[in-house]
């Protein structure tokens, strides 16, 4: 966090001293709507421009971006014609005399290659260009240069070469945090088949062998905990999306549990008290049912007699508040203090590390899980889920996947 508020005032100031120098390109004696002198208006004109150039960059450095950027970042810098560049070709070109494409690429070789910019004659014999110089601010992310900003205008600026760079450093900011959200959904996406791969062996290999004892003796029986296997199977084992919503998290629980339930019989006992108006919250995939799971291990292990586990999740303003809890065994609170800081193997918490750390990187650091538990006191693990947090959108679907 502390970083994308650095990224945002790098991204910020550069664009103020793009918006004075506009204002004084621009004052005019109009009305200008109660936005004070010309010059703040000009600022907050730069400013709207710059958000609505912000989104198609986040996406990073292609076609279809540069395309949808090109024309806002023009406007930005008020000059005839505009282009953006990879290392390689002219991915949008925004302007008149677009004929200077392969010019501008054959002189790029040099600010590419050093990542520094540089202002230089065009060559045109159209009477109609206006077309005279091009100004050229390398775009880099960690040092790396990633293509360019070319500005072509009629005649040579010092001030158009300033604003250039400027503008240039904002874009360059924007594609840094592109990078780092696709660090960022990379990172998730291993977590998530780490996770996956955590889905224990042995839980698989016993609901098979239940389902096997029913074969004979109750064949409908064991069509049925078929049916729960390959649907537990298909929701944890699916490719598409980062979050799912409560009600099909809560779904795939159902079905996990069904399975327990044939191999345990009445050793098991399972509430659940869910309020209907938080099912659609949306949430990181696979995250309740690992805490499930876990309380499964811990409510059953070492017990003779009956275990119980309750699961409630209810509406708390603008929260949904999940708690699960089971009168099993416990666990010692440093043991799980030093799992959930990675110190020991996670096994004796299965996924819980995993779901703690994707929860803090997707709500912030307060939304971490709270687990109260001691040696032969049971656990109770309460997750918050904020029922709307900007890019936090499920796209799953509890059909046919």
């Amino acid at each position: 966090m502390s970083g994308f508020l650095a990224g945002l005032c790098v991204a910020v100031l550069p664009l103020l001293a793009a918006g004075f120098w506009l204002g004084r390109r621009t004052a005019r004696p109009e009305s200008l709507g109660g936005l004070g002198t010309p010059v703040e208006h000009a600022t907050f004109q730069t400013l709207h421009t710059a958000s609505l150039a912000a989104p198609p960059l986040r996406a990073g450095l292609t076609g279809e971006t540069a395309r949808r950027s090109a024309r806002r970042l023009r406007t930005l810098l008020g000059t005839d014609a505009l282009c953006l560049t990879d290392q390689t070709q002219v991915l949008a070109w925004d302007g008149v005399g677009d004929h200077h494409r392969a010019e501008i690429m054959e002189r790029l070789a040099g600010p590419l290659e050093t990542g520094r910019g540089e202002a230089f004659r065009l060559n045109c014999d159209a009477p109609d260009c206006p077309l005279r110089w091009a100004v050229v601010a390398p775009l880099t992310v960690d040092d790396r240069v990633h293509g360019a900003l070319v500005a072509c205008a009629p005649r040579e600026s010092a001030v158009l070469v300033r604003a250039a760079g400027e503008v240039a450093r904002w874009v360059s900011v924007q594609l840094e945090l592109a990078d780092l959200d696709q660090s960022r959904t990379r990172l998730i996406e291993a977590e998530i088949k780490a996770l996956r791969a955590q889905i224990s062996p042995h839980f698989i290999f016993n609901s098979l062998a239940v389902i096997a004892s029913f074969v004979r003796t109750d064949p409908e029986r064991a069509r049925e905990l078929l049916l729960e296997f390959a649907d537990f199977t298909r929701y944890s084992f699916r490719r598409h999306g980062d979050f799912t919503t409560l009600a099909d998290e809560l779904h795939a629980i159902d079905h996990y549990l069904a399975l327990v339930r044939a191999r345990f019989g009445e050793r098991l006992s399972v509430t659940l008290q869910i309020a209907p108006e938080v099912l659609p919250v949306a949430l990181p995939f696979l995250c309740l049912q690992p805490l499930v799971e876990n309380a499964v291990k811990h409510g059953l292990e070492g017990k003779a007699d009956k275990s119980r586990i309750s699961i409630t999740a209810q509406d708390a303003g603008a929260e949904a508040l999940v708690v699960i809890e089971d009168d099993g065994t416990g666990m010692d609170p440093d043991l799980l203090r030093r799992i959930l800081a990675g110190e020991v193997s996670p096994s004796g918490g299965i996924g819980l590390s995993n779901v703690d750390d994707r929860l803090r990187q997707v709500y912030g650091d307060d939304y971490g899980l709270v687990i109260e538990t001691a040696v032969g006191a049971g656990m109770k693990i309460t997750a918050r889920l904020p029922k709307y947090q900007p890019g936090v959108h499920s796209a799953s679907r509890r059909s046919t996947e």
